[in-house]
Parts: structure tokens; sequence; C-alpha cells
């Protein structure tokens, strides 16, 4: 469920937001997928206390929020260095 949260993150700002146009909708969406799985993984047991596996608005929420900042880096990486 996160990776889907992720890549629908990375699909909006590409295509509302234009962020990563350069580099093509594949590549936000994969960005997206990113940030989801380490927000999941990583920082969502940091703050949540929630069992592992388990799903709720709020933690979907904050994966989408994890996503997006993943999304503004990496967008803020393009337009500054071209990378």
């Amino acid at each position: 469920m996160w990776l889907l949260t992720g890549a629908l993150i990375g699909w909006l700002t590409y295509s509302f937001f234009g962020y990563n146009v350069k580099r093509g909708l594949a590549v936000s969406i994969v960005i997206g997928a990113t940030g989801a799985i380490v927000g999941g993984r990583v920082l969502a047991p940091m703050v949540f206390d929630a069992a592992p596996g388990a799903l709720s608005a709020s933690l979907l929420a904050f994966v989408a929020a994890v996503a997006g900042v993943f999304l503004l880096l990496g967008n803020l990486v393009e337009e500054r260095w071209g990378v």
C-alpha cells in the first residue's frame, strides 16, 4: 500500500505541479515510491506506535508526506545542480 501511495503522489506532483518534468514521469513515480518506503519502514516506527505492517489513515498521510518531501528534494536537486 505504501508503494501505491508513493507512486500516486509521484504521479500527482508530476502531472499537476510540474515536479521533475525534465526527468519524466517514471522518475517521479520511483522517487515517490522510494520516499513512501523510507517513510513507512524507517521513519513511521519512530513516530507511530503501531504494529509492523499495520495500516491507518494517519500512517498513510505520513507516508504521503514523506514521499512529497522526497519529490520536493528531488526537484530542488534537479533545478540546482541539473542532476
